[in-house]
């Protein structure tokens, strides 16, 4: 069966579902803090799959980071939760946050994923009067790269240090808060960049613009194509090229040119032994609704099947996989 680029068709296939010994079971997913785009994809998801059936209700924890509810997935203490392709590589491996987690390569064999989403793109945020115009303007300013240990403050971190040389705490400040204490910390004036990432018109970066003419830091598109660091960093694992195309965030927004920047993926992860049928329920519901409320919603019109089930180095759950197999999606070999 053919399938859009972007959605399933609403009701496209049917079938017998078992169904809960109760009359609604909850389901326990995890999130990090509003300010992402992670946070609206999630939360959007679990909101139209109550909608969508009456079996299931998927409760959202939108507290914590990512790093650590992938442990509790694998280990059976959540439900669901967000995942990155380099995390999960992480967690296989035994490598960085999981270095003093023995049990971290174990645990990840009990993870299976729903669905890959972006991310969006990185957005470095300063203020129009800030006078800081390009990264290398940051030494020793005082920047928010993502809250302490988690893997966006990594790879901001990693984003400036490959393009600039500078290290956070050495070259620049280092601002330490959550995605809501840093959002109206610089509301407020008290430092000098905010780094955040989320599919462009992200919602947050609207916001911001509404009380302050903004300046996106990034490259333009020849610098970028003449950046080996840029190309390096944004072919490995789970990351990608963003474009925040000029224009996007209207007068609040100072650059005339599209700002190149870095993307990445992330996706949804549920433990592999919740039973096929009920995962074949979450994603049906999902996919079925979400094509009428990209209307309402434009991020999610980023938010693609194709893109949902790429090769990411996680194999999707079997409920999953024979939902996106029934509707005609192409399945890398990697993702089965």
């Amino acid at each position: 069966m053919k399938h859009s680029p972007k959605f399933a068709l609403a009701g496209a296939c049917l079938a017998v579902l078992a169904v809960p010994a109760s009359a609604q079971e909850t389901l326990r997913m995890a999130t990090i803090a509003p300010g992402s785009s992670a946070y609206l994809v999630m939360t959007t998801m679990a909101t139209l799959v109550n909608q969508a059936q009456s079996d299931y209700r998927i409760n959202v924890d939108a507290t914590g980071a990512a790093t650590r509810h992938q442990m509790e997935v694998a280990a059976g203490e959540l439900d669901m939760s967000m995942t990155s392709p380099i995390i999960y590589q992480f967690m296989r491996q035994g490598g960085a946050m999981y270095q003093a987690m023995p049990e971290a390569p174990e645990l990840a064999e009990n993870l299976n994923l729903i669905m890959w989403f972006p991310y969006g793109q990185y957005h470095y945020i300063t203020r129009a009067d800030s006078g800081i115009e390009t990264l290398e303007d940051i030494r020793g300013r005082s920047v928010f790269l993502g809250p302490p240990g988690g893997g966006a403050w990594s790879s901001a971190h990693a984003w400036i240090e490959g393009l600039t040389g500078m290290t956070a705490g050495e070259d620049y400040e280092n601002v330490r808060g959550s995605w809501a204490s840093a959002l109206q910390g610089f509301q407020d004036r008290q430092f000098d960049v905010f780094v955040n990432g989320g599919i462009a018109p992200f919602p947050q970066v609207e916001q911001l613009a509404q009380t302050s003419q903004l300046r996106l830091l990034g490259l333009s598109a020849e610098e970028f194509e003449a950046s080996e660091p840029a190309q390096a960093m944004t072919t490995r694992i789970g990351a990608e090229r963003g474009v925040i195309p000029a224009g996007t965030y209207g007068d609040g927004v100072v650059n005339t040119e599209d700002v190149y920047t870095h993307g990445a993926a992330v996706g949804v992860t549920v433990r592999a032994d919740l039973d096929e049928a009920t995962v074949y329920l979450i994603t049906r519901s999902f996919w079925e609704a979400a094509e009428a409320e990209a209307e309402n919603q434009p991020w999610l019109r980023n938010v693609s099947l194709d893109y949902a089930v790429h090769d990411g180095g996680m194999r999707l759950h079997p409920g999953a996989l024979r939902y996106y197999e029934e509707i005609g999606v192409t399945i890398p070999e990697g993702s089965r």
